[in-house]
Parts: structure tokens; C-alpha cells; sequence
């Protein structure tokens, strides 16, 4: 089985984008699709409108970031599409974490940009563009040249070795480039997955429920004001 991961942000395009990969695709192909988002989805709708033979799973995340969801369940979602019988396992991740990214060792990581998210959006992303294989940038019809241009350099000050596709994702233009990319690919071996980035450096006092505000009414890793980049301070035990 062929998986591909997509990330983005919201409102990028990431689902046309995979609906348009199914019209190609499906039948000749037998695909599942997991998504993973935070609160609320209308892809299972959307999808078994249009494809009702393609099995679709949706996973909320809840309280949790949806990378660290996607972590938590992703071994789970390939077991349940290599009972589908699949060939390929889409998973679209609602990537709203920028200190994260979902993709991993094998198969293709797909980052999914907006040209109207704004010149400098790239540089804000993080792992998300800077691990991805693949950068797939939508809604490139409602900017100019000169921008469409600066917009890909921003993406690869972020990745320089990222390739990089140009697509309506409305009309499925330029999406041809993207199946290439997907006959090339090599089955994954799920006994020897791992992340392909480094995760944050760990649990905080935020994320198990403190709500005090301020450094000191805090433990383990914190930052005062005036803590510059990466230089971290260390409280408590």
C-alpha cells in the first residue's frame, strides 16, 4: 500500500485537492481516506457524494493539537486500510500545529498552500513546509505573475529541495503532476514508520490543564519575556 499525507493550512485547498486525485484515480486504484481535523468535518459528506465506494474515516482530535492526534492514530488508520484492501491511504491532517508536521519517513508528505494566504506564509509554517516532499500551491489564477514568483521563493527559502506544483484545485488543473509523483512511489512498510521531523521537546504544564498565566506558576521548560530564541529555561523538577 502507497500512503500520502497532507497538511496545510485552513482553507488551502487540501480537499479539492484530494477529490480531484479520486477523479483520476478511482476506480483503477482502490483508495482510503482518513482525516483528521479538530472539531468538525463535512469530508465524509463530501467524499461519499461523490465517491460512495471509497471508505473515509474521520478522527477529531478534541483537546489535542491535531498532529499529536495524528500521531496517536495513524498506525491504527493503515491496519484499517490494509483491511480495506487498499493500494493507497490518503490521510489529511488539519495541520494546525506550525511546531509539528505530520509526515513521515515513507511515502509522500504534500504540503498544501494558498497563493492568497499571503506572501510571507511560507516562512511562518515551520516543519510543515520544510518537511513536506512535495508543495501543491492552489487559487493561482487570482494573482499576478510577479507574485505567483516571489510566492515560490518564499517556499523554497523555507525547503529548497521541496518540488513544487502549481494547481486550480477547482478544476484539477495541474494535478497530473501529482499522479506522476504517485506512480513512483514505493509501498510503505508499516513494521518501520517513524516521524520525519523532531517533535516539540514535551508535555508542558499548559497541556495537562493549568490555566495560571505568567512563568512563575509554571514547571519544566518556560520563557520569560526577554528569553531570545531558542535559549529556554528550565524550572522545577
Amino acid at each position: 500500500m502507497k500512503l500520502m499525507i497532507l497538511a496545510g493550512p485552513p482553507s488551502a485547498g487540501k480537499t479539492s485537492v484530494v477529490k480531484n486525485m479520486m477523479r483520476r484515480l478511482h476506480p483503477k486504484v482502490k483508495i482510503s481516506f482518513l482525516k483528521i481535523d479538530v472539531v468538525i468535518t463535512f469530508e465524509k459528506e463530501e467524499i461519499g457524494k461523490d465517491f460512495p465506494d471509497i471508505p473515509v474515516k474521520i478522527v477529531y482530535s478534541g483537546d489535542l493539537c491535531p498532529d499529536h492526534a495524528g500521531v496517536m492514530v495513524i498506525r491504527d488508520g493503515i491496519e484499517w486500510a490494509e483491511k480495506n484492501k487498499s493500494e493507497l491511504l490518503i490521510i489529511e491532517s488539519a495541520g494546525l500545529c506550525l511546531r509539528c508536521s505530520p509526515y513521515l519517513n515513507q511515502g509522500l508528505g504534500i504540503v498544501v498552500l494558498s497563493m492568497l494566504g499571503g506572501m510571507n506564509s511560507p516562512l511562518k509554517m515551520g516543519p510543515m513546509v520544510g518537511l513536506a516532499d512535495i508543495a501543491v500551491v492552489t487559487k493561482i489564477d487570482l494573482i499576478s505573475q510577479a507574485e505567483r514568483e516571489v510566492f515560490r521563493q518564499k517556499v523554497h527559502e523555507v525547503n529548497n529541495s521541496i518540488r513544487l506544483y502549481e494547481v486550480n484545485a477547482l478544476q484539477g488543473t495541474g494535478i497530473d503532476r501529482l499522479l506522476v509523483e504517485l506512480k513512483d512511489m514505493k509501498d510503505i512498510r508499516a513494521d518501520s514508520l517513524v516521524l520525519k521531523g523532531v517533535p516539540p521537546l514535551g508535555v508542558c504544564t499548559i497541556c495537562i490543564g493549568k490555566k495560571d498565566i505568567g512563568w512563575q506558576n509554571h514547571f519544566g521548560v518556560i520563557r520569560k519575556l526577554d528569553t531570545q530564541g531558542a535559549d529556554y529555561l528550565y524550572r522545577g523538577e
